[in-house]
């Protein structure tokens, strides 16, 4: 995807593996945006953990590829990375749950009436059955423009609670963006 592709309108939905730049492209998506309009219609969402995996950081926020200006509302959770951080199947559930729980406080906060909505690992926040994943697609279809990026792979796992819940999620997300941006 070139600068001149990034969307404009509608809904994207951009996937790949730890590292493939979802983040990048995202902030870029949300830069682009900002370029022409007041910040004040912007929301992030920012739901992705970062931690050292293997001497390299895995997972980045937005604000380490972009400034966001003051104006913008964003909506950080302090998120897990469940598959990493748990060592037993009830350890990870819990981690996960924890994260939707906070994931929906923040979208309960945001602004009623978004112009353009900006999301960081969305699936961290429903890899769990209490993520509320229809409002925050209600919530995402409201805006004029809604940059969603999303894990997806296979290195944190493929048989667990929480990564089968990640794949219907993406399978959900797939259906709903009106287009979907593959890195590799």
């Amino acid at each position: 995807m070139t600068d001149s592709e990034l969307p404009r309108n509608g809904s994207t939905l951009i996937v790949g593996p730890s590292g493939a730049g979802k983040t990048g492209l995202t902030a870029r998506a949300l830069t682009d945006w900002l370029a022409d309009r007041d910040p004040s219609e912007a929301v992030v969402f920012e739901f992705g953990p970062e931690l050292e995996r293997d001497g390299r950081v895995v997972g980045g926020r937005l604000d380490r590829f972009a400034s966001i200006p003051e104006g913008v509302w964003v909506g950080s959770v302090d998120a897990d990375a469940p598959r990493s951080q748990g060592d037993t199947a009830a350890a990870v559930l819990a981690l996960a749950r924890g994260n939707a729980e906070r994931a929906n406080r923040r979208l309960d906060a945001a602004p009623p009436e978004p112009g353009a909505v900006f999301v960081n690992d969305a699936t961290i926040a429903f890899q769990h059955e209490s993520g509320a994943l229809a409002e925050f697609l209600a919530y995402c279809d409201g805006a004029e423009l809604a940059v969603v990026n999303a894990f997806e792979g296979e290195e944190f796992g493929t048989d667990d609670p929480v990564s089968r819940r990640e794949r219907a999620v993406l399978r959900r997300l797939r259906e709903w963006a009106d287009r979907i941006v593959e890195l590799d």
